[in-house]
């Protein structure tokens, strides 16, 4: 069973790619957008201080931005999961093209991570994705997190977070907040892999999805696979953009709560539930069925 199966995601994206309008901030790192399997993504650049589009491929930005854009954004029938290449990607990096290698979970400042929420919403995004570590932590840095997140929320917008790979029980400020869903990263057998953190606010809002073995888009034009939670995040993204594009008219907290309360599972454990796209599909046909676009 791959990735996609395991999250029963075939299902849903053979009702289709996903629309343009659906819009998908990636706060990351910049993408190589000259590789052919994104030539036909969707892909526009919110101005900030970083570059959207990768000036150095060796670099952790590149390669990680990359790494998940493939994941949401790729051509269908590329070595990734290609998700939904339909919907529109909004490049907001904060990851700076600085240091070489790959793999690792790049970090970020709360204060770098709540500008970059405001102006993902601010440029329209319906869903964000967030695979980032917090650095620097501090009340006031945290506390300017909870205010973009408030703002993420207020304005209809859908936040996914990576719940992060240092092995610990507990929580911070992105996974704590109540509009936010957290992801940790499971195997393809659904078990929590012993990097992913995990605690009760995960266990209650969010989801689990693949994050081990995991094959996407490198930088250099070749296929790459990590895992981790940066790599099961937009599994979960990718899915609320197809599911948001099957029933564009349906609001932010139905489509929230199709994807994170269809579980069969009782959310009393701090290991959350494991995403299921096509149950969550149905349970938006119970409900919009009738108002369904064609």
């Amino acid at each position: 069973m791959g990735p996609l199966e395991l999250v029963r995601l075939p299902e849903l994206m053979a009702r289709g790619q996903g629309r343009p309008q659906i819009t998908i901030a990636l706060i990351d790192g910049p993408v190589a957008r000259d590789l052919p399997d994104l030539a036909a993504a969707s892909i526009r650049e919110i101005p900030g201080k970083l570059k959207g589009t990768c000036s150095r491929a060796d670099t952790v930005a590149c390669t990680h931005g990359t790494f998940v854009a493939g994941i949401i954004a790729a051509r269908r029938g590329s070595p990734a999961p290609a998700i939904c290449p339909g919907c529109t990607l909004l490049l907001r990096p904060i990851f700076a093209e600085t240091v070489n290698g790959n793999g690792d979970m790049p970090s970020a400042s709360p204060q770098d991570l709540a500008e970059a929420i405001i102006d993902s919403v601010e440029a329209g995004a319906k869903i964000i994705n967030l695979s980032a570590a917090l650095v620097q932590t501090s009340p006031r840095g945290e506390a300017d997190l909870q205010r973009a997140l408030d703002y993420a929320a207020g304005r209809g917008a859908i936040t996914v977070a990576a719940a992060g790979n240092q092995g610990s029980v507990g929580s911070s400020a992105i996974t704590r907040h109540p509009w936010v869903i957290p992801v940790a990263a499971c195997n393809l057998q659904g078990r929590p892999l012993a990097e992913s953190n995990l605690g009760s606010s995960i266990g209650r809002r969010g989801l689990s999805a693949p994050g081990e073995g995991v094959t996407s888009l490198g930088s250099d034009g070749k296929a790459q696979t990590f895992g981790g939670t940066s790599a099961a995040a937009p599994f979960v993204t990718g899915a609320i953009g197809l599911l948001w594009s099957e029933f564009p008219s349906a609001r932010a907290a139905d489509v929230k709560l199709a994807v994170t309360q269809f579980a069969r599972v009782a959310r009393n454990t701090v290991v959350p539930p494991l995403l299921d796209g096509w149950g969550a599909y149905q349970r938006m046909a119970a409900a919009y069925g009738a108002r369904k676009a064609s």
